[in-house]
């Protein structure tokens, strides 16, 4: 599927996203047009899903960060589907997983502070349809934060 330049544009572009084509192409030992075409086949056959900002929500004043495993009342079939529709429109859920097992959705959740934690939580995580259970993980470090494949 992919070749040794395909993985070794990847590597780069993963690296530093930022640097133009050209750089890119540099670093790569590729002319700019070869890998401009190799970019743009990345990007078509899915490989590369695009580019994003990522924004530092702590510098933003966001200081708290929870994790909450929830497991869903599946006794009525539309539970999963009612469920992830109105989580999407909590503002401070950063992320929703979906698993196979006991737990059967996690929540990424931020808030300013514990007082702001608990509003949230309180108006509108509990208010969220078909919950069984709770269990809340606080966030207490990162050890590692790392979205680039090793290609």
């Amino acid at each position: 599927m992919l070749d040794d330049v395909d993985r070794r544009i990847l590597r780069q572009f993963q690296a530093a996203p930022d640097v133009s084509i050209a750089e890119l192409a540099d670093r790569c030992s590729l002319t700019t047009a070869s890998c401009w075409r190799r970019l743009e086949k990345l990007e078509s056959s899915g490989v590369i899903l695009g580019q994003e900002v990522v924004v530092d929500w702590q510098a933003l004043g966001f200081a708290v960060e929870v994790s909450l495993r929830i497991t869903l009342d599946k006794t009525q079939t539309t539970a999963f589907d009612e469920f992830l529709a109105k989580a999407r429109t909590v503002p401070e859920v950063l992320e929703i997983q979906t698993f196979l097992g006991r737990v059967d959705v996690r929540l990424l959740v931020i808030a300013r502070d514990m007082t702001h934690y608990q509003e949230v939580y309180r108006s509108r995580i509990l208010s969220l349809p078909h919950i069984a259970d709770i269990e809340a993980l606080m966030h207490v470090a990162r050890i590692k934060s790392h979205e680039a494949l090793p290609v």
